[in-house]
């Protein structure tokens, strides 16, 4: 029986797979894909993911039934907690400038499985959000002509009732996604160039709304006589905030544009900070005249602006305020099209998805193959889906990249940094690496593939710390930290971090409600988990972080990102049931292609085999000084060919 169980040796080396990270190249700069897109293109990319058809019906529908003219705060709180995603995505977005966003973010700071979860759910909410989009702007247009478009399909083509399929067939929607993948398939100067214009008409529009509401606006529509300015009070506020939390999901665009960006260090921080403050201006703006312009609890939630013009009698603006709408959907469309495939384009370079994808048009420079495969999908999803049911699915998807971005930023600021990293062996333990000894010499760390071997002068270690040791002020009270390698303390935290912030808003979520807790239970969970969250937090900020560096770093870490954690997980849990389960059964079928596929094909799988050939084990010469000699020692069992020759006959181990 016993022989049947892995051993604890084969289960380490899985257990190494599956966490590995990616290595960068030395030139980050180098890449396949054209770096054409200046800063305003960026930004205009990011107003385009964020500032679609949500400002025309999402500040409608928050107004009406969740926060009335509260929605205002609702969304400056909803900017708020965006930013401190966004944040995060632009410090990796500046120090990596490589496609892949969230992906390629946890790849190289957690590990290989969970940015493989991570690209594979960012794959299907680009896919549900571009097909769902197409189809409002199908919508939209057919209201302009009376619906004439939807009658003539059901009466030729047929109509059907069957569990999740549309009741009648898109063409119109399937048709736009295919003129878009034809525009994106020439490149990304065409696609940045496509984006300026319908950016600036939507604009254009967006101008138009706010000088002709402001003219229109009447206070009395905040007075009491109309239930006042936050007629739901804070739950309204704050439930308004989850909803208005979703409005700003798209600037992950810009960051998954990095590798095509002139000078993306400073590019990707100042077009997500632009794109992000334009975009909830605009957001605060429009609802601040929509609920002046006509009373909040007569708005139309489905067409809340042209409706609002409609009957202040400017029947023309309405019809304006429409064709705004189809721009801003179209930017929409063209960012989740261009985004899409160079996730799937980073995954198949690293070999964790099917290698065709990872073809890049020597003319374009774009990865055709992934446009037009995943532009079809898209087309398909739109043309015969129902994805009412399936929009929530977005949620989950967006808000898990967002928990381990942020995650990732903690790790990554309290690692060391590449030029100071030892390269990794196929163990996952560092080889040699020098540092610098009290007298400009070199003090070396060394480490054997089961053996911990360091050589620290303590009283340097003291004056100048590396980033993920313990600080000089904390160790006489957390001494017994200090034997561990920097940065695996504060690994181990990140992981209770996010347990105890999980446990924390399971239980404010669910605590009264699904799991009916008494009074003093609830109290006593609450105190406890958030004793666990902010312990974690302060045993983080007890350990030295990476000095500046030259590209944009978020503030106040691991503070931040912390918050960002705490808030996405709670968003998730709020999130249906059916909507976990949905997102479970993905999950599997992404976790049945890593394992078939990508654990196999990965590039860092197939680093490992040379770094495996090496059996050495270490023995350090004394110099009588603080500098050691240490040299590989060729095992007894293996010949000496290749390996240079080594006199033991003084060594000491």
């Amino acid at each position: 029986m016993a022989r049947w169980l892995p051993r604890s040796t084969n289960l380490t080396r899985f257990c190494q797979k599956l966490n590995r990270v990616k290595t960068l190249e030395d030139d980050m700069m180098e890449t396949s894909f054209n770096r054409c897109l200046s800063t305003i293109d960026l930004t205009l990319l990011g107003i385009g993911g964020m500032v679609g058809s949500g400002l025309y019906v999402l500040t409608g529908t928050v107004a009406k039934e969740i926060a009335g003219p509260a929605v205002i705060v609702s969304f400056i709180i909803a900017a708020f907690a965006s930013l401190l995603a966004a944040l995060c995505y632009a410090e990796f977005g500046a120090r990596i400038p490589k496609t892949g966003s969230a992906y390629m973010f946890t790849y190289v700071s957690v590990g290989e499985i969970w940015a493989f979860l991570i690209g594979w759910n960012v794959l299907l909410e680009y896919m549900i959000g571009g097909a769902a989009v197409a189809r409002a702007w199908s919508g939209s247009l057919d209201s302009i002509f009376n619906h004439k478009i939807k009658n003539f399909t059901e009466t030729h083509v047929g109509a059907w009732q069957v569990p999740f399929l549309a009741r009648y067939p898109d063409f119109l929607a399937a048709a736009i996604l295919l003129v878009a993948t034809t525009f994106i398939s020439f490149g990304a100067k065409v696609s940045s160039w496509l984006n300026h214009v319908f950016s600036a008409i939507s604009m254009g529009v967006i101008l138009f709304i706010l000088i002709m509401g402001f003219v229109l606006a009447q206070p009395k529509n905040w007075s009491t006589q109309e239930g006042g300015f936050a007629p739901y009070g804070l739950s309204g506020i704050m439930a308004g905030t989850a909803t208005c939390f979703y409005a700003f999901v798209g600037f992950d665009v810009i960051a998954a544009s990095s590798e095509e960006a002139k000078n993306p260090q400073k590019a990707v921080p100042r077009a997500i900070a632009f794109s992000l403050g334009l975009a909830t201006g605009a957001y605060i703006l429009v609802s601040v005249v929509l609920t002046l312009m006509v009373p909040w609890h007569t708005l139309d939630p489905d067409s809340a602006l042209a409706d609002a013009f409609y009957r202040r009698g400017y029947t023309w603006a309405g019809f304006l305020v429409a064709a705004g709408s189809i721009c801003a959907m179209n930017t929409v469309l063209l960012s989740n099209l261009f985004s899409l495939p160079r996730i799937v384009y980073a995954m198949a370079e690293d070999g964790l998805f099917f290698q065709v994808f990872s073809r890049v048009h020597p003319r374009t420079q774009v990865p055709v193959i992934g446009i037009v495969v995943f532009g079809l999908l898209m087309a398909l999803l739109a043309l015969i889906f129902d994805l009412e049911a399936l929009v929530q699915f977005l949620s989950i998807g967006t808000l898990l990249a967002y928990t381990f971005v942020a995650a990732s930023i903690i790790v990554l600021r309290f690692q060391q940094q590449k030029g100071d990293v030892p390269t990794l062996a196929a163990s996952g333990r560092p080889n040699p690496e020098p540092h610098e000894g009290p007298s400009g010499g070199e003090l070396k760390e060394y480490e054997s593939f089961s053996d911990k071997l360091q050589l620290v002068d303590r009283e340097k270690s003291k004056e100048q710390r590396e980033p993920g040791q313990l600080k000089a002020a904390f160790e006489p009270y957390l001494e017994f930290l200090s034997d561990f390698y920097p940065g695996e303390v504060v690994t181990v935290a990140v992981v209770t971090l996010m347990v105890s912030a999980i446990c924390l808003c399971s239980i404010l979520v669910f605590g009264n409600t699904h799991l009916n807790l008494p009074t003093w239970s609830y109290s006593l969970l609450l105190v406890l988990f958030s004793l666990g969250f902010l312990l974690s937090l302060l045993l983080i900020w007890a350990h030295e972080q990476q000095h500046s560096t030259q590209t944009f770093q978020i503030p106040l870490v691991p503070l931040s990102p912390a918050l960002s954690i705490i808030l996405n997980i709670y968003l998730m849990l709020k999130l249906s049931y059916m909507t976990w389960l949905r997102f479970a059964i993905w999950l599997l079928l992404g976790l049945l292609i890593y394992f078939s596929y990508g654990i196999w094909h990965s590039k860092e799988n197939l680093r490992e085999p040379r770094a495996q050939l090496v059996s050495a084990r270490y023995v350090v010469f004394p110099g009588g000084s603080l500098e050691e000699r240490v040299q590989a020692v060729q095992p007894s069992s293996q010949p000496a060919t290749g390996l240079p020759d080594t006199d033991t006959d003084d060594c000491k181990r």
